[in-house]
């Protein structure tokens, strides 16, 4: 018998007892484990929809004002030195930052006023493709596209199709546009017609669902036909700038902006982050939280079990002690039968815990635009995590079964 063998024994011989504690500390495992992998996975998913409800950085033209009063009458703040943002300058600098793999969208605005019918209308150009990625939240009715000539089988063989400048990616053509749903009223404006604008033909592609902001009042078309129109090839009013994921550091993200782009205003929107950001980091935190109180109460049912078996035990320590064995091999003996328990409630909790976690996760559909990952690298952590907690659980045990002596524990024989 040695160090090794007496703490398995020990352990085989008692195997009810020890299977018992090993099942309630791996119920604890298990809880730490499921709860990290769902919030993990739900806190991605979340943040990925919470991202797709808009920019959270805004790329203005560099402008100075003056408030202006003459008389007595205030005339308001009067812009002046405004610099015109070129849209390709714009995006080539965005794209190019250190951080430009956490940028997921770079959506260019162009303003301007427009008229049908000698109706005044506002009309924004826009990036169909990437002005779709922060307004996810657009609901739009749209028009059958063959209305349009869009649909190529109805094509005389060997004829090809211009595709009205139908962006690749885009479900919307150059020509298209798409009214807010108060705007639509307004201008007379349904799903499928055609409408002439500055003497160019437009199709309505569809009318945005009602949503209460100041885009039901606006009228949306290719940004490239806008500047067409307007004679502005490519100026743009302002950019928003989608960038936000785990861990971006926006404000970093901010100032490699004004740096690409040094005669711009770069504006990060503050409260959108960090709204997000305190909505993911509270789940995570309440996680912490809650592994925590798990941690501890197994940590201490672990010990209880470890005082009951020294009390049991004191004849077998008196009588190994007689045979020579150290304090510190005593202590060894009953911190190695915490460290099997710990390793094998690591284990099994991590496996069980996983499984739970996926299962949880598929069955409340949770998993949206995110996906769980299985990381090695985890379940070694937390098993020599849990060994330790063990093994510090019995230190108190154990070192009071190193201070038995040999002459009080034989004479209870």
């Amino acid at each position: 018998m040695n160090l090794f063998t007496i703490p398995l024994k020990n352990l085989r011989r008692k195997a009810l007892r020890t299977a018992m504690l090993t099942l309630v500390f791996s119920a604890g495992i298990i809880s730490v484990v499921g709860l990290y992998y769902v919030s993990a996975t739900v806190g991605e998913s979340l943040e990925q929809k919470l991202t797709a409800y808009g920019a959270n950085i805004l790329i203005r033209p560099h402008s100075e004002s003056l408030d202006v009063s003459y008389g007595g009458f205030s005339m308001g703040n009067l812009s002046y030195n405004i610099h015109k943002l070129d849209m390709d300058e714009v995006e080539n600098g965005v794209r190019g930052i250190g951080y430009k793999e956490r940028i997921s969208s770079v959506a260019p605005k162009l303003l301007e006023t427009s008229s049908i019918d000698g109706r005044e209308f506002a009309v924004v150009g826009i990036n169909w493709v990437e002005e779709l990625k922060i307004k996810s939240y657009w609901y739009i009715d749209k028009a059958d596209h063959k209305a349009h000539g869009h649909d190529t089988a109805s094509l005389p063989e060997g004829t090809e199709m211009v595709m009205d400048g139908l962006e690749e990616g885009s479900e919307f053509g150059k020509y298209d546009i798409v009214a807010g749903n108060t705007a639509a009223k307004l201008l007379g404006l349904e799903k499928g017609w055609e409408t002439e604008i500055e003497g160019k033909t437009f199709n309505v592609a569809g009318v945005l669902a009602p949503m209460g902001t100041d885009e039901d009042k606006l009228v949306f078309m290719d940004i490239e036909a806008l500047q067409e129109l307007k004679n502005k090839p490519g100026e743009v009013t302002f950019v928003e700038v989608s960038a936000l994921c785990a861990g971006c550091p926006i404000e970093d993200i901010v100032v490699q902006i004004k740096q690409a782009l040094p005669d711009v205003d770069v504006t990060a929107m503050q409260s959108v982050v960090k709204q997000r950001m305190f909505t993911v980091n509270f789940v995570k935190n309440l996680v912490l939280v809650i592994s925590a109180v798990i941690l501890v109460i197994a940590c201490f049912m672990l010990a209880v079990f470890m005082m009951a078996s020294v009390a049991e035990r004191r004849s077998e320590i008196g009588i190994l002690r007689s045979m020579g064995y150290s304090r510190f091999k005593i202590f060894c003996l009953f911190s190695f039968e915490s460290l099997v328990i710990g390793a094998a409630s690591g284990i099994a909790g991590f496996g069980a815990g996983y499984f739970t976690a996926v299962k949880i996760l598929e069955k409340m559909e949770l998993t949206d635009g995110a996906a769980i990952h299985f990381e090695p690298a985890h379940l070694i952590l937390s098993v020599a995590v849990v060994c330790l907690v063990s093994v510090a659980a019995s230190v108190i045990p154990a070192l009071k079964a190193a201070r038995t002596e040999p002459a009080s524990a034989i004479i209870r024989l």
